[in-house]
């Protein structure tokens, strides 16, 4: 799945069907991609979200920590707790996040996207 963050205003599908489809991709191995799990990422993201707020030096200092979460990513799929389709979605999402606007479109998203997984994987 491919997804836009870049478009202002953002696709009107973003936080509503395009943040299911992907929840329920992520949640077809339940024995990974636990919500606690999901919510680390979410919680790193938003801090430095809070950090950066809407100033674009702020984010350009801070650029390179956002993508790290890429390699916090590969870490948690080689110890079996995430499936490689979440590492690919986090890593397609931060890769479009240029600037304060698409870090919060991904953000939104994201949330959006827990949000949904946490409905599915309820018992």
């Amino acid at each position: 799945m491919t997804l836009d963050l870049k478009t202002n205003p953002p696709p009107a599908t973003l936080f509503s069907k395009d943040a299911k489809d992907i929840a329920e991709l992520l949640n077809k191995d339940t024995s990974k991609n636990k919500s606690t799990q999901i919510r680390r990422f979410y919680d790193e993201l938003v801090g430095w979200q809070e950090r950066i707020g809407t100033d674009e030096q702020k984010f350009k200092d801070y650029e390179a920590f956002i993508h790290m979460l890429n390699a916090k990513a590969a870490y948690a799929q080689g110890r079996k707790l995430v499936t490689q389709e979440f590492v690919e979605w986090l890593n397609s999402c931060i890769k479009q996040v240029t600037d304060t606007r698409t870090l919060n479109h991904f953000r939104l998203h994201f949330e959006a996207m827990l949000g949904f997984l946490k409905f599915f994987k309820r018992d």
